[in-house]
């Protein structure tokens, strides 16, 4: 669902937002892409990854319904709101 909300965002930015293992989030990111909901883009060693632009009009109307739904629930307020912000660009290391 954090994708929705931006253009694309790495793994360790993902990880630094939901404080889970990059092994953990690239496996699930790595399934999503495997069924045509995700696109990767590599930029040296970082792995980028963004909404499908070619994914069912109805399928992002799910996502943002989700989306939506959620915003006002913990965790997902939290990490929309580290997503929103710019300090994740500056916790992030992607671009070292």
């Amino acid at each position: 669902m954090l994708l929705t909300q931006t253009e694309e965002l790495c793994v360790c930015q993902l990880t630094e937002v939901l404080k889970l293992s990059q092994p953990k989030i690239s496996r699930h990111l790595a399934i999503m892409r495997e069924a045509k909901l995700l696109q990767d883009r590599k930029a040296g060693l970082w792995v980028f990854y963004r909404l499908n632009h070619d994914i069912p009009d109805w399928v992002l109307e799910v996502f943002t319904s989700l989306h939506h739904a959620a915003l006002n629930q913990q965790p997902f307020q939290t990490d929309h709101h580290l997503i929103s912000s710019s300090a994740i660009k500056q916790l992030s290391n992607c671009s070292d």
